[in-house]
């Protein structure tokens, strides 16, 4: 079994976190699995490296500065092991063997990169190799950053590019917690969970695993999230389950909106829930809820609109704050998916830039961190959809 383990800042916060992150990888070694470990900066040490640097810098002296934090990270976990009698090798930016190369615009060179690092696969039967997480090279040999985050965009990438079977993050918290547990009681561990969830989750604020290192998961390539207390690199935690689809969609049928309007709604605290539970009671499926300050949309199935009209405005009857519900027939909705869409700043003007030349008026607009939903008029469907393919398949 082919695995890279990423040990994050808490798991190598002191001696004895390392000591014990080494005991975990050299239990691996010892089984006989191959294995390779991306290492973060101890603790906070990135952090107060950047708030150190109190004078004007160029980029390529700051990443110098923060990568600091990283090389000490790999050499300290590169001689525990050694200590345990495993062979290891620490790997940063500038040694023979280092593997993650950026092109002249900051990107990952991937045919570069998948050479390098399909090389040092080849090598894991001799050693160990402890890799800097979070830093690149440029095509000059200069070090530069993968970003915020970047760790675990190291780990995934590697674990992609050389082939293994799993990626292991080991990092502060049991997995993927149904909560966080620091607020609520009775947070347990999700068993698994689905990378779309997870990126939603991780753009939302849950800081579990980087949003950008879950592109590189593929379907074959096994990840999963540990507690740095637990030891055993090979079970446990919460596994993430499949990969990014890249997707252009229109639904075959259209549908409806209904708009509940009311003064102030935003500020009616049980407003949208009394409206989104009566549907629920008369078992009409909501495709989308938009929401402003005097209004609540509902987007429903063309052959339930009536029914959801009725239930609706028993609602608006009964309620002093609701005045008034309408609805609007045949809409169709283009959902664009795809894992690198939070990673592409002006994706949306790609969408409706076109769509204003050509004219065509956008009911709505509804993203995500893994999708962008466009709502418009039935008859303009085909023509909303070959301008989105048009202007958009490349950025999926």
């Amino acid at each position: 079994m082919r695995v890279v383990a990423k040990f994050g800042g808490t798991s190598l916060g002191d001696g004895t976190r390392i000591e014990r992150a080494a005991d975990s990888i050299a239990d691996v070694v010892a089984q006989g699995h191959q294995i390779s470990v991306v290492a973060s900066a101890m603790g906070s040490q990135t952090d107060e490296l950047l708030d150190a640097i109190t004078f004007e810098t160029d980029s390529g002296d700051r990443a110098e500065i923060v990568s600091m934090g990283e090389r000490t990270s790999v050499r300290m976990l590169k001689a525990a092991l050694n200590s345990r009698g495993v062979n290891a090798v620490f790997i940063e930016p500038g040694h023979e063997d280092w593997p993650i190369v950026v092109n002249e615009r900051g990107e990952v060179d991937v045919e570069e990169t998948q050479k390098r690092a399909a090389a040092l696969a080849e090598r894991l039967d001799d050693a160990v190799p402890v890799i800097t997480g979070f830093l690149a090279e440029d095509e000059d040999g200069d070090v530069t950053t993968l970003g915020r985050g970047g760790s675990d965009t190291t780990a995934v990438m590697l674990g992609k590019y050389m082939d293994a079977d799993e990626v292991v993050i080991v990092t502060d918290v049991e997995g993927i917690m149904t909560g966080d547990p620091r607020v609520v009681e009775g947070a347990r561990n999700v068993g698994e969970i689905t990378v779309d969830e997870l990126r939603n989750l991780s753009f939302r604020g849950a800081e579990v695993i980087a949003p950008s290192a879950l592109t590189y998961k593929n379907e074959d390539l096994g990840v999963r999230v540990i507690h740095y207390q637990h030891d055993d690199l090979l079970s446990g935690g919460t596994r993430i389950e499949g990969e990014f689809e890249n997707i252009i969609d229109l639904l075959e049928h259209p549908i409806s909106c209904l708009t509940v309007a009311g003064r102030s709604i935003r500020n009616q605290p049980g407003v949208l829930s009394r409206l989104t539970n009566a549907l629920e009671d008369g078992e009409i499926n909501v495709d989308a809820v938009a929401s402003g300050m005097d209004s609540v949309s509902f987007y429903v199935e063309a052959d339930e609109r009536e029914r959801a009209e009725r239930i609706l405005h028993r609602e608006v009857v009964d309620d002093d704050v609701l005045s008034s519900v309408t609805t609007s027939d045949d809409i169709a909705v283009i959902r664009v998916l795809g894992g690198e869409l939070p990673n592409r700043p002006g994706v949306i003007r790609q969408i409706v830039n076109p769509l204003a030349e050509a004219h065509i008026n956008i009911h709505d607009l509804f993203t995500s961190a893994t999708s962008v939903s466009v709502f418009v008029a039935w008859e303009d469907r085909e023509e909303t959809l070959r301008i989105i393919q048009e202007h958009f398949s490349d950025a999926v």
